[in-house]
């Protein structure tokens, strides 16, 4: 019995020991793309003078570092003035740095990034925004330890109206998006809302709220989806096209999206 005893412990051993190896998944590599962050702010009451186009490619799930582009010629154009706005690399970063970008509420951009000879466009309007009323909090969200955001502002009724949400908590470096538009509120005061149970007393939430195109949120909520916002029934992962068009090469699209938003921004600190 007692020898049985043993072999018993020492294949319990053996198991528990093997469930700690670690397992390498050989995912495949696609090929390498082209990624466009082209992402246009105005906050509410500043020029807007000084914005940032980063650009990098995609890289291997398990590579610790995403690869910056460097070399490329990228400019913006007013389709409307036909005034263009150079974008300068700060060298070796990715990031391409325009400081006398001229935003205009409802005009026409295109965007142009060339890159191993090959030309990538896109176009947007700079779309408008509402400030952000005010926040209130609200605690023991659903009875629990929970704490609820309110971010409140007010549709202007004049116009079919989209809107992304950003909340970055200062405890996370990873904000929470959300999308809407104003089918249901048209022209009157709405909220949308950030709710954790790790937000505590002291904490910041930045709080953004940003005008964007009907396409852009279409594109977005289908992002969201994909990442595993979208609930039970959210659309099955896949490449998810933006506006960039490659002219040089219509197969070889880049990923990313050309967005023109004015923004309003303000941090609420928990009490």
């Amino acid at each position: 019995m007692k020898n049985l005893n043993y072999i018993i412990v020492l294949l319990i051993s053996l198991f528990f020991t093997s469930c700690e190896d670690v397992i390498d998944v050989d995912l495949p590599t696609g090929e390498t793309k082209l990624v466009i962050d082209a992402s246009i702010n105005w906050q509410l009451n500043t020029s807007g003078n000084q914005q940032t186009i980063l650009l990098s490619t995609t890289t291997g799930y398990y590579e610790p570092t995403v690869p910056k582009v460097s070399g490329a010629i990228v400019f913006v154009t007013n389709s409307d003035t036909n005034i263009v706005y150079d974008f300068t690399e700060n060298p070796g970063t990715g990031a391409y740095i325009c400081t006398t970008f001229e935003p205009v509420l409802n005009a026409n951009y295109e965007l142009t990034v060339i890159y191993q000879g090959e030309n990538f466009t896109a176009t947007e309007k700079m779309t408008a925004v509402v400030p952000i009323d005010k926040v209130e909090q609200e605690n023991d969200f659903f009875g629990g330890d929970i704490i609820k955001v309110n971010a409140f502002f007010t549709d202007n009724g004049a116009s079919d109206d989209f809107y992304m949400f950003k909340f970055k908590p200062s405890y996370s470096a990873v904000p929470s998006y959300r999308t809407s538009n104003d089918e249901f509120f048209q022209g009157n005061q709405f909220s949308t809302f950030y709710a954790s149970d790790e937000l505590k007393s002291g904490d910041t939430v930045a709080i953004t709220i940003y005008g964007t195109s009907e396409q852009f949120s279409n594109y977005m909520r289908l992002l969201l989806d994909i990442t595993g916002g979208g609930g039970p029934f959210s659309t099955a992962p896949a490449q998810v096209k933006g506006n960039i068009t490659n002219k040089s090469n219509y197969n070889n699209r880049a990923y990313g999206f050309f967005r023109l938003s004015q923004i309003d921004e303000v941090h609420y600190i928990i009490e």
